[in-house]
């Protein structure tokens, strides 16, 4: 019997092992996502202070943008090898899916800064640094899933904070900028404030569907 037992015990012990290698995968491909999203964050970051020339800033985000589709290609091609995924894979596909917009989104502030020109794009700074904050936060949600999965929630938490944070910052530009007079670059600054809260919007998105994904595991 034990004969019988041993084999069987070593099988599942290697099906665990196989899936649990499988799961981690998974999840430092959304990783890789995730922080090629944070290196774009950062590149509009240095483009909003002055630290980097707007169209060396432009040319260089779109090599970002190739390395993050590159990334979630991978992702999908892995996610139709695996047996088993971590969480559903609807859900990763959804979490891949906006990590992929909040780069997208970077993209076009750091185009439109570029083509609008404005003269000052401090504004810009605080809120791109609370969505690299927000990436930071997503991607230790993301290494807690198969090690401690009970405290993702957590972190989730704290990226919802940075997009509000994202949120506030774009409200309170734009009462200061209405409180003065009506000019073309107030115009193009609205134009910018509004991309940067659509970043936020993505990630707080990606929040939402990492969250979905732990009450789905749940039950």
């Amino acid at each position: 019997m034990s004969g019988r037992g041993g084999p069987a015990r070593r099988i599942a012990r290697a099906w665990d092992e196989l899936r649990g290698r499988s799961g981690r995968r998974v999840i430092d491909l959304i990783r890789g996502q995730v922080a090629v999203a944070r290196t774009g964050a950062e590149l509009a970051c240095s483009a909003a202070a002055d630290t980097l020339g707007r169209q060396d800033a432009r040319a260089r985000m779109a090599e970002i943008e190739h390395e993050g589709d590159a990334a979630r290609a991978e992702l999908v091609r892995a996610l139709k090898r695996v047996l088993t995924t971590p969480i559903d894979r609807e859900d990763l596909f959804r979490l891949s899916r906006s990590v992929d917009d909040v780069l997208d989104q970077l993209r076009d502030f750091v185009r439109e800064a570029d083509l609008f020109g404005p003269a000052d794009l401090a504004f810009a700074v605080e809120p791109l640094e609370a969505v690299a904050d927000g990436l930071d936060e997503l991607d230790r949600a993301l290494l807690k899933i198969t090690g401690d999965p009970g405290s993702v929630t957590v972190a989730v938490l704290a990226t919802r904070k940075s997009r509000s944070r994202v949120r506030q910052l774009y409200q309170a530009r734009l009462t200061e900028l209405f409180a003065g007079p009506l000019e073309m670059s107030t115009l193009r600054e609205r134009e910018l404030l509004s991309r940067l809260d659509a970043v936020g919007r993505r990630l707080g998105e990606a929040a939402d569907a990492l969250a979905d994904a732990m009450l789905k595991r749940s039950h």
